[in-house]
């Protein structure tokens, strides 16, 4: 199978992977970018350097690679927006990130809309996702150019092609679920109607061709992150599930071929259009995961991630935190949620606080397990998991106790390139199934409950009084 270099541009940084066909990484780059996060909301990331992180990472890694590639392909954050000139390529503002919130502003107005919209897309009217962001963009910041997703602006970098995938397409609010098109009602009550949008490609299709980094090569397979994810970790039955640990932490199981919304509050949005045919999933998230680690590393309370395991415990003392840095998704949507500490005390010790954090994070991911489970109509037996809070033993066993499940970690730290990896093979060969494009794989380790079912339900009953207490 084909040689293919992964671009996966995320929002802490820009990951570039070369890859053989049994998934052999031949050369991997990571250029980290920091968001800006300010008050009132604001997280945004500065366009041009996170374009020259795309080009600096995917240069290296095909001269470290040191063997011709055969296709790019990419993946991308998803909610992620800016307004560009599509004559030059030129940025025209900063790029607003999926966490920013200052799009509330647009999707308070037609809240007696909510109901439409998720009918016709399956998502949650909340600025989390695409089109209050780019309708944020026109009314605040310019009225020229273009307005899109970062994906489309990249890919016409490197391809001169105005072209977003079927999932990350069906994460905008003004694409009709069914179709995975767009639909003229909902670009009308953002008031994008009238706006130049990319064109929906397959997620199994070549868009075009780059020599951006040597030899003209095709383009395809491109994918949104979380996807990507749950296509790496053979996720291709409905009911299987994982939980990506980054920036956010995101909880995706694979619902088949059918549409079907949500009665319990999460989103439902396309998984990838292969074949002609396309494959859905739910969606949970937690809007801080890597980043609530990041701030505890800030303000003093953590010198870094690798020393999780050495002054957590599977016992806070007594304290309990609600990590809502940015907000709260599923099943709250309360994005001017913010986070919480409870049960603080003189004898309260700077493990107490971290365990505390850790523990939170793991409630909100059961939380959603739970969502999911009455989704599918049946509880989750496994979480298959990836990420680099995997790499914390005490973190995953707290999400194996608080959600009593079995927790299968992925072996490698890159899901998310080598599901667009998968993709891009299936792209450049269709005669492979999906199955074939993906490599097996077997879990680096498997965590197991260590707790009772009663002290996780007791546990998870306490944090939710926490939260009804404080968020709403």
């Amino acid at each position: 199978m084909s040689t293919i270099l992964c671009i996966d541009q995320g929002t802490s940084g820009t990951k570039a992977v070369v890859v053989d066909g049994e998934d052999r990484i031949l050369a991997i780059t990571e250029i980290a970018i920091r968001p800006d996060y300010r008050a009132g909301g604001i997280v945004e990331q500065d366009p041009t350097e996170l374009m020259a992180s795309v080009m600096d990472a995917a240069s290296r890694a095909v001269a470290q690679a040191a063997v011709p590639i055969d296709g790019v392909t990419l993946t991308n954050q998803g909610e992620t927006v800016l307004a560009w000139d599509p004559e030059t390529g030129r940025p025209l503002s900063p790029m607003v990130v999926w966490q920013d919130s200052r799009a509330q502003s647009v999707c308070d107005p037609i809240a007696d809309k909510a109901d439409l919209v998720a009918q016709r897309t399956g998502l949650v009217l909340d600025p989390y996702f695409t089109a209050p962001k780019l309708a944020w963009l026109r009314r605040n910041v310019t009225t020229e150019g273009v307005v899109t997703t970062s994906d489309a602006w990249i890919l016409h970098q490197l391809t001169g092609q105005m072209v977003t995938d079927a999932s990350t397409a069906s994460r905008s609010l003004v694409t009709c679920l069914d179709s995975v098109s767009y639909d003229d009602e909902l670009l009308g009550l953002f008031g994008l109607e009238g706006e130049r949008m990319p064109r929906i490609a397959a997620n199994d299709e070549v868009i075009g061709e780059t020599s951006a980094f040597g030899s003209t090569v095709p383009v395809g397979g491109l994918v949104v992150d979380q996807q990507a994810a749950l296509l790496a970790e053979s996720c291709l039955a409905a009911g299987e599930a994982k939980c990506t640990f980054g920036t956010g932490a995101f909880l995706l199981a694979n619902l088949g071929e059918a549409p079907t919304r949500s009665t319990a509050g999460l989103t439902v949005s396309a998984a990838w259009r292969v074949d002609g045919r396309t494959s859905y999933c739910s969606d949970g998230q937690v809007y801080t995961a890597a980043s609530a680690i990041r701030w505890l590393q800030d303000v003093g309370l953590l010198a870094g991630p690798s020393e999780l395991d050495l002054i957590c415990t599977d016992d806070a003392h007594g304290a309990t935190c609600v990590p809502a840095m940015a907000g709260l998704a599923a099943p709250w949507w309360k994005s001017d949620a913010q986070a919480v500490f409870q049960g603080i005390g003189l004898a309260t010790t700077r493990a107490d606080l971290v365990t505390a954090v850790l523990q939170g994070l793991a409630a909100q991911v059961a939380e959603l397990g739970d969502l999911v489970a009455k989704d599918l109509g049946k509880p989750l037996t496994r979480l298959r998991v990836d990420g680099g809070l995997t790499r914390s033993v005490v973190f995953m066993q707290t999400v194996a106790d608080l959600m009593q499940i079995h927790i299968d970690v992925y072996p490698s730290a890159h899901a998310t390139p080598l599901g667009a990896a998968a993709l891009a093979r299936k792209a450049l060969d269709p005669s492979l199934t999906l199955a074939q494009a993906i490599v097996a794989w077997e879990p680096a380790r498997t965590f197991s409950p260590t707790w009772s079912q009663d002290r996780a339900e007791t546990f998870r009953d306490h944090w939710r009084r926490v939260v009804e207490m404080t968020q709403i």
